[in-house]
């Protein structure tokens, strides 16, 4: 990994910590929100320790009992750690980041027909999407998160 992977990594996990402190210190009426998309509590299973792995994602578009995440990492080169979680572990908890009862999700990927679907939707509610994909020849994932089925 060279520096500025190095430097990303470290830019994505501060970020991280400072919401997540942000969010402790105001009782959760700072930081539940990203413009209009809500902020969840994310919490997926590393896929070689095998330790829950918590970080902060925005839900741009929400359907019925569906949750959409977007894999962007801000137009890097490289998946999000928390997306390559999901795929080797898709049963993941998610919660609002102002609190609430964590709800446990089954991720996947969504296809190419799913995303050219829901991709307009998902820049309409933060336009700086199209600028990550723009920035990456990496298709950026969209990430499709539903109840688990009985």
């Amino acid at each position: 990994m060279g520096l500025p992977h190095a430097a990303t990594d470290l830019a994505m996990r501060t970020m991280n910590v400072v919401h997540r402190s942000l969010l402790t210190v105001s009782g959760g009426r700072i930081g539940g929100t990203l413009g209009k998309m809500p902020v969840y509590r994310v919490t997926t299973t590393g896929r070689t320790s095998g330790r829950p792995r918590t970080v902060m994602l925005t839900s741009p578009v929400r359907t019925g009992d569906s949750w959409v995440f977007v894999a962007s990492k801000g137009g890097d080169d490289r998946h999000p750690e928390w997306y390559r979680n999901m795929v080797a572990n898709p049963v993941f908890t998610v919660e609002p980041a102002e609190g609430g009862e964590p709800m446990t999700l089954v991720a996947r990927t969504a296809s190419a027909d799913e995303k050219a679907e829901l991709w307009p939707r998902i820049v309409a509610a933060y336009r700086g999407y199209a600028g990550y994909q723009r920035r990456t020849e990496r298709d950026i994932p969209v990430v499709v998160a539903e109840p688990p089925t009985t």
